[in-house]
Formats: structure tokens, sequence, C-alpha cells
């Protein structure tokens, strides 16, 4: 509400008394929603073109090709984060990743789309992400200030996790009618929405970290490289966040590229059954995010929770047949993924200082989004060749065990300073909320 010609905000929406981060929560809504139908649509187009017996392999090898570039490059991105300044930086990536849309759009539209075509495209988008990501999560606290930014991080989850419930809801009705090429075309569009908001943002409001020195040496460089993976195995609390989420990220996060083979070959409900499944999963991220949102701090027990959820959820989806409990399924399924995503993002944003956060989320970013070509070749595998329900039991199975064994050492106390569901690291302030955190 307004009180004074001021923006008020309840606890759960506190980041956004921040005029540059309205602008940002504004222009990531509109084009998330555009990113989510091209995802559902891209995973569709896939499985047309290779058909039913193939869809598993090809869809896990899309998600090999689109992530192999954040696994490979992504300390890179983070240092470019540190280098340069992330309004005009992100400005950039998201031009790049609108052409690349749009490119996809016409080859859809024109009839010629080949699956070679979806791989490179995929392949570059991968490039851009690498730097995008890392500086766009260590944007956040620019705009909010170390007080906000764990609230900050969970409404940008609400927002991802909003735009997960229309996105392919809206995709897979546009498919059945009109066809894949609308979705591709509508995607390119929505990124100028984010680059209006990142336009009008006012640079006296922002608090930029201290930039990293240009390095001129290839040795500087690796020193560079170097420090934000220093920081991390020497900070107990943020080593927890990023070990849970990167492990936990590779099997059980990343069954999803085979949610068409699901769909299609399992449950046999089409493209429209298989953006409900996603808009059911969206649905519960976005509830989970909206929780996290309005706790003061974050805490060790949310982080680990979230992961058990996830884990007992994506089991219990790959046993069912029948559509209403699959859909139940993956509500939870969202539950627990952003439950534990949201915390350790905002944990680590938090304990980090400035100069070294895009490296650190460089790390983050790389080994949460990064897994996937791990996770997704394994999945894919292991569908093309046991079938895809034993594929997601595999993947819910090995996350359920990356799950008790950080419960365990944080029980035993073998994680220092965290124990009791707080932590942070040395810039921290004592105030800080901590935490025990996924658009991306």
């Amino acid at each position: 509400m307004m009180i004074g010609g001021r923006v008020r905000m309840t606890a759960g929406g506190r980041a956004l008394r921040h005029r540059n981060f309205r602008f940002f929560f504004v222009g990531q809504l509109v084009s998330l929603i555009g990113t989510w139908m091209q995802s559902l649509a891209q995973q569709w187009l896939m499985f047309s073109l290779v058909g039913k017996a193939n869809g598993a392999l090809f869809l896990g090898l899309l998600g090999v090709a689109q992530f192999l570039p954040v696994l490979v490059l992504g300390l890179f991105g983070g240092m470019i984060a540190d280098l340069w300044p992330k309004r005009r930086t992100i400005v950039f990536t998201q031009i790049a990743a609108g052409i690349l849309a749009l490119v996809l759009s016409v080859l859809v539209f024109t009839g010629s789309v080949q699956v070679w075509h979806i791989f490179v495209l995929g392949f570059v988008l991968g490039v851009v992400n690498a730097v995008d990501m890392p500086t766009r999560q260590s944007f956040v606290i620019e705009m909010v200030g170390r007080e906000d930014v764990a609230n900050a991080v969970a409404l940008n989850s609400a927002v991802f996790n909003g735009a997960r419930i229309v996105g392919p809801a809206v995709a897979g009705l546009l498919i059945a009618s009109v066809g894949m090429a609308l979705c591709f075309l509508l995607n390119g569009l929505s990124y100028i929405a984010v680059i209006i908001g990142l336009l009008m943002m006012r640079d006296s409001e922002l608090v930029p970290a201290d930039r990293l020195a240009m390095p001129t040496t290839i040795s500087a460089v690796r020193e560079n490289l170097a420090e934000g993976l220093i920081y991390v195995r020497r900070t107990p609390v943020v080593l927890l966040a990023v070990g849970v989420v990167g492990l936990v990220s590779t099997f059980g996060m990343n069954f999803n590229v085979i949610l068409p083979a699901m769909a299609g070959g399992v449950l046999n409900v089409g493209p429209v059954g298989l953006g409900f499944l996603t808009t059911a999963m969206g649905l519960g991220a976005l509830i989970s995010a909206l929780v996290v949102a309005s706790l003061r701090r974050p805490m060790v027990r949310v982080l680990l929770g979230g992961a058990a959820m996830l884990s007992v959820a994506e089991i219990i989806f790959s046993a069912v047949t029948l559509y209403p409990i699959a859909l139940v399924a993956m509500f939870f399924v969202g539950i627990g993924a952003i439950a534990m995503a949201a915390t350790a993002n905002s944990l680590v944003q938090v304990t980090v200082p400035g100069p070294l956060r895009g490296r650190v989320m460089s790390v983050y970013t790389t080994v949460f989004s990064g897994s996937t070509p791990i996770g997704s070749g394994f999945t894919g595998g292991v569908a093309a060749t046991f079938g895809t329900p034993v594929s997601v039991f595999m993947d819910g199975a090995l996350a359920a065990v990356v799950t008790v064994v950080a419960a365990i050492a944080v029980l035993q106390g073998r994680v220092a300073g965290i124990g009791k569901g707080r932590g942070g690291g040395a810039d921290a302030p004592t105030t800080a909320p901590v935490r025990e955190p996924i658009g991306g």
C-alpha cells in the first residue's frame, strides 16, 4: 500500500518496496511465462520429430546440449559478473536469448526445423545462460540490499513458478490448437519486458559491489576463478547449500527432461496433459516460494525438508499410472524443489562478500543448472534402457540418499555453525537471515 508517497509492503513482499526491484519483478514475470511456453513447446517439438521410441533419449541429450555450456563456462560467467556492470550485461544476454527464440519460431513456422537446429540453438542459449545466470543472481542484492535479499530471492522463485503455472498450460493449448511456432514467437517478444525494466532502473538506487580488477595474465584469471571455489570449500554453510542443491538437482530435478515421455508414453495424456503436469508442479512451487518469502530467515530444516519432500514425491510419481495421482505427486515435487532451492540461494547471497558474489554465485548456478548435462544424460540413458518409470524412480531414490547423508552430517555437527538451522559467513551481519534454496 501507499503511505506518505512511499510503497509499504507486508513482510512477504518487502523487497518490492525497492523501485528497481519492482521493474525487475514485472519484467521477469512477463518473460518467464514465455520461457516456460518455449520450454514445453521445445520438448514436445523434439518428441514429435524423433518419435516415441527415441523420445526419452533425445530429450535427455537436449538437456545435455542446453546445460553443458553452463557446466563448462559457468565459472567464467561468474568472473564476467564481477568484472562488468551487471545491469548492462543482463541487457545484452536478454537480447541474445530473445533473438534465439525468434530464430526457432521462424524455423518451425516455415516447416524447415530439424533436430540439429534444436540442439544448436539450445547449445548457444546455454552459452548465453552461462553469463546471464550468475550475473542475474548476484544482481538481486544490488537492487534490494542485504536486508531484503532473502525475500527478493523467494519472490523471484514465486515469479518463476507462477509463470510455470501459466506458461505450460497456455503452451499446451496453443500446441493443440495452432501449433508450436507461436510459443517460440511469444517467448522471443517477451524478453522486451525485461529489457525495458532494466533500462528504466535508476543507477542511484543500486548498491553495486566493488568490481573485480581486470586480470591481465592467464595466471591472474586462474587465481580469480579459484577464489570462488576456495570460498565455497572453506565456508561450511555455503558448502552445505551448494552441495545439497548440486547433488539433489543432478538427479531429483532433472527427471523433467523426460516428462514428455512420461506424459505421452505412460500416462497417455498428450500435450495438454503434459502442460497441466508442469502446471501442477508450478503451483506447488509457487505456494512454497510464497511461504519461504514470509520467513524472516532461511533455515537448514527447510532446505533438507524440501529435498526430502522432492525425493518422496518423485518416487511416488514414478509408480503411478493414474493421471490425477500424478498431478498430486507433481504438486508436491514443486513444493519440495523450491523450498530447497530458494533457501539455498538466499543463504549463499547473504553470506558471500560483494567482490566475490558473482564468482560464488557462478559456483552455485554451475552445480544447480550445470548438473543438468550429467543428470539429463543419466536420466535419458536409464529411461531408454530400462523404461521411463524406472528412470524417474532412480532419480528420486538417489536424491533421497543425498538428503539423508546431509541430514546425518548436520545432526552430528559435522557442518560447523549450522547444526541448529543457523549459519553465516564472515561478511554476513549477525542479524541477517541465514538459510539452510531453482528460474531460470
